[in-house]
């Protein structure tokens, strides 16, 4: 990717080499997407917007600006304008007749073209502010016809940045439990799509129950719990080979599985060995095993923090459920949570200022923020059961498990509470979902 004035450079063979890699990662195994996605609560007045269609290269499997203009619509801060209202189609900024789209109170247009580009194409796009006159973006974004929805992404990320200030996470994925069937045949599925729900993969398809998908540092591998064999035990599994491996299958409990910044550890959940449950952590190249924990009391669900020195978990040792922290390099656990009786499950924000958690808000359990150094909380959701948060990688909105009319689905909040989503699978309920870092 880079910025071009009218002419594009050219692409790496590392670049493409990655854009395949991407496209590997991406390949629906059983349809283009099982998720639906409605806006249930957006700003009052969104920055009016218009992705005008791209041109070149005829007819292409994915229309880029509708992905463009999708991924900005759902984020809830911008109004996009219908191509039916747009008084014009050009595609460069020199055709942009500003007049024109001032009438209509759009104060940006984006205008793109697809391109031949060595082995593969290029998007090239221009963000103009219709109000000055100035352009803002200019930029040509190598991609095959394999990976051109994730090039729209990308153009759709550049924007929400430019114009907000705000790193986008439109580039990214989401990986979730889908569970389908009556009792005596169900099925779990471990999926894991692009933010948008599009381009769904099973990862893993198993009569018995998978839970707690964490992404690696680097988005490569998931680590998850699954019940094979009727007993719990931690895996890791590679997204593109496919391999996978067991890396705690201890008597009792196995879960929770958290990847420490460096992807070379997970801190996990065990019973063992003396039947109650502590926290420990696992190094994945020794397996060498570390207790962090000892306590009579439940401690489970650990996150680490984002440097990595430290692990906040849930512990009941207060008399009810509440998030610790405590050093690896030793010391006592210190209480994070006092406000509310319950606070459980928490994770941390890319920035470590703060904490989603599951919290107990008007006899319901709802997802809250918790300042880290203060301990004040602000609850953002109103659902009735709202469990398991997962932040987006720019910190901008908390994805959750939210059951609704007795059916489990997935729903997003801004971490302002002013933009929420309900997402909800074509077949089943979706549940356990986590947010992939920046790719």
């Amino acid at each position: 990717m880079h910025s071009f004035n009218g002419r594009p450079g050219s692409i790496s063979a590392l670049t493409l080499g990655l854009l395949l890699l991407v496209g590997l990662l991406s390949s629906p195994a059983w349809g283009d997407s099982e998720l639906t996605i409605q806006i249930t609560r957006g700003t009052a007045a969104g920055i009016p917007v218009a992705i005008v269609p791209f041109a070149g290269m005829g007819p292409l499997p994915v229309d880029v600006a509708s992905v463009v203009e999708a991924d900005l619509a759902r984020s809830g801060r911008f109004q996009t304008l219908p191509r039916k209202d747009m008084p014009q189609q050009p595609t460069t900024a020199a055709g942009i007749d500003a007049s024109q789209w001032r009438i209509l109170k759009t104060d940006y247009v984006t205008i793109g073209r697809l391109v031949p580009n060595g082995a593969g194409l290029a998007v090239e796009f221009e963000v103009v502010n219709v109000l000055t006159g100035q352009r803002l973006l200019g930029y040509s974004i190598p991609t095959t016809t394999e990976t051109l929805r994730l090039a729209g992404h990308r153009v759709a990320d550049m924007i929400y940045e430019k114009i907000l200030g705000i790193p986008g996470a439109f580039a990214t994925r989401i990986a979730y439990v889908s569970i389908e069937g009556p009792p005596k045949t169900r099925h779990w599925r471990l999926v894991v799509a692009d933010a948008d729900g599009e381009n769904a993969r099973v990862i893993l398809d198993a009569p018995e129950p998978i839970m707690s998908p964490a992404w690696s540092p680097d988005g490569t591998r998931l680590a998850y719990v699954s019940f094979e064999g009727r007993n719990p035990a931690v895996f890791v599994q590679t997204l593109v080979t496919g391999a996978r491996e067991r890396v705690s299958g201890r008597a009792g409990i196995n879960g929770a599985p958290a990847w420490s910044p460096d992807g070379r550890k997970l801190a996990i959940t065990l019973s063992q060995p003396d039947g109650n449950l502590d926290v420990f952590l696992l190094d994945l190249d020794s397996r060498q095993l570390t207790r962090i924990t000892e306590d009579p009391a439940i401690d489970t669900e650990p996150c680490f923090s984002v440097d990595g020195q430290s692990l906040y978990f849930t512990s009941d040792r207060a008399g009810r459920p509440q998030i610790y922290r405590i050093g690896l390099a030793g010391g006592k656990p210190t209480r994070v949570t006092f406000e509310g009786a319950y606070n459980a499950r928490a994770r941390i924000a890319p920035d470590g200022k703060s904490l989603a958690v599951v919290t107990q808000d008007q006899g319901a359990y709802r997802i809250a923020l918790v300042d880290v150094d203060s301990g004040r909380s602000r609850v953002l959701t109103s659902g009735s059961l709202d469990i398991a948060p997962s932040f987006a990688p720019n910190g901008q909105n908390v994805m959750y498990s939210s059951r609704e009319g007795g059916r489990a689905g997935l729903a997003t909040v801004s971490v302002d509470g002013s933009v929420a989503t309900r997402i909800n699978g074509r077949a089943g309920e979706v549940r356990d979902p986590a947010w992939s870092p920046k790719l």
